[in-house]
C-alpha cells in the first residue's frame, strides 16, 4: 500500500514537469526547428569600385574637320603654281602675331639668282657701314673687268664712285657694273658666298654656278629684319635703297600701297624671282618668290598674285592665341566618408 500510494504521488509530481519541457520554445520537441544566421554587422570598408550604371544608347557622332585658315593659304598657293604650268617656289615666314608659321612650298629648290646675289652683297656693305668697317663716302674705281650691261654706262677706265652711289646703283636700280665693283671691293666671289652662308644661304652658290633658293633668300632677309646684321644703323641705311625701285611688278604689286617693301628682283633667262619684307601696321613678314618657265610678264604676274594672295590671309589672321584648355583629368571616386 505504501509503494503504491508514493509511485502514485511522484506520477503527480513528473506529469507538469513533463508538459512544461515539451511547451518551451527551442526544446527540440514540439517547437518550430529554426536555422542559426549570425548576426548582420556594418562593412568596415565600403566597396572601391561603385556598382556599374546602366547602360544608355549613344548616338552616333559625326566629326567635321575643317582647314585652317594658313591650311588654306598653302593649299592655294600649291593651287596657283600648278595650275601655273612653271616651276615656282615659295618661302614664307612672318614675324608678326602670336603665331609666326612658315611655309615652303618647292623652297628649297634651286633656280638661276641672276640679281638675287645682290641680296646678301647689299646686307654686307650695310653691315660693314654700321660696324664701321666701311663708310658710305669711300671712293671705290671701276675696273674693265667690271663692265656688264645694266641700267648706267658712265663708267670709264679710272672712273671712281662712292659707296652709298654705288649701292643705290645696286639696289634701286639692280646695277650690274656697280654690284661688280662692290663684289670686288668686298673681296670676291669667294668672300660674298662666304658671307651669304653665314646669313642662312647655305644652299646657295652664287656669281658661279649663280643658283640660289626660295628659303635662303627668306632666311638672309629674316636675320636683316631681326637686327642680326647690323641692326638699326644698317637697316636704316639699307632699307630705303630697296624701297620703291625700279621694279616693282612682283610682291609690291600683289600689296596695298600703305605696305612698306623692301625687296630685290632678279630676271634672266626665263626666271624672275623677288625676295621681300613687307611690313604694313601690325603686320611684318617676308616673302621670297621665284617662277621659271613663263614668259617675263607671265612671270611677274604670277609672283603679284601669289603676293595678294599671301597678304589676305595676313591681312584677315587672328592676332590673338586661341587658349588651349586641356581636357579635365578623369576624376577618381570620394572614398572618404
Amino acid at each position: 500500500m505504501k509503494r503504491g500510494r508514493a509511485g502514485r504521488l511522484l506520477s503527480l509530481l513528473m506529469h507538469p514537469l513533463l508538459v512544461v519541457l515539451l511547451v518551451v520554445p527551442g526544446s527540440g520537441v514540439l517547437a518550430e526547428p529554426k536555422v542559426a544566421v549570425a548576426p548582420r554587422t556594418s562593412p568596415s570598408h565600403p566597396l572601391l569600385v561603385p556598382p556599374s550604371p546602366m547602360a544608355v544608347a549613344e548616338l552616333p557622332m559625326t566629326t567635321v574637320i575643317t582647314p585652317s585658315a594658313f591650311d588654306q593659304l598653302q593649299a592655294d598657293l600649291q593651287t596657283l603654281a600648278a595650275q601655273s604650268g612653271a616651276q615656282v617656289t615659295i618661302s614664307l615666314q612672318e614675324l608678326s602675331g602670336p603665331r609666326r608659321n612658315s611655309l615652303s612650298v618647292n623652297g628649297n629648290q634651286s633656280f638661276y639668282a641672276a640679281s638675287a646675289y645682290k641680296v646678301p652683297l647689299l646686307m654686307a656693305e650695310a653691315q660693314q657701314i654700321a660696324t664701321g668697317e666701311a663708310s658710305p663716302f669711300d671712293e671705290l674705281c671701276f675696273d674693265p673687268s667690271d663692265a656688264e650691261d645694266g641700267w648706267f654706262t658712265d663708267y670709264e677706265d679710272g672712273s671712281c664712285f662712292t659707296r652709298d652711289d654705288l649701292v643705290l646703283r645696286t639696289g634701286r636700280y639692280s646695277d650690274n657694273t656697280a654690284a661688280h665693283i662692290l663684289v670686288r671691293y668686298l673681296g670676291g666671289p669667294d668672300a660674298l658666298n662666304a658671307y651669304a652662308k653665314s646669313i642662312g644661304m647655305t644652299a646657295s652658290a652664287l656669281w658661279n654656278p649663280n643658283t640660289t633658293t626660295a628659303d635662303d633668300l627668306t632666311a638672309a632677309w629674316v636675320n636683316e629684319a631681326l637686327g642680326r646684321l647690323g641692326g638699326g644703323p644698317a637697316q636704316g641705311w639699307l632699307y630705303p635703297v630697296l624701297t620703291h625701285t625700279a621694279n616693282e611688278k612682283g610682291i609690291p604689286a600683289g600689296l596695298p600701297g600703305t605696305a612698306t617693301v623692301v625687296h630685290k628682283v632678279g630676271t634672266m633667262y626665263g626666271t624672275e624671282n623677288d625676295s621681300a619684307y613687307v611690313v604694313n601696321g601690325g603686320v611684318a613678314y617676308v616673302l621670297s618668290v621665284s617662277v621659271d618657265g613663263l614668259d617675263e610678264a607671265a612671270g611677274w604676274s604670277l609672283i603679284a598674285r601669289i603676293s595678294a594672295r599671301v597678304w589676305q590671309y595676313e591681312l584677315g589672321r587672328p592676332q590673338f592665341v586661341v587658349p588651349r584648355i586641356p581636357p579635365e583629368a578623369p576624376r577618381q571616386p570620394d572614398n572618404r566618408y
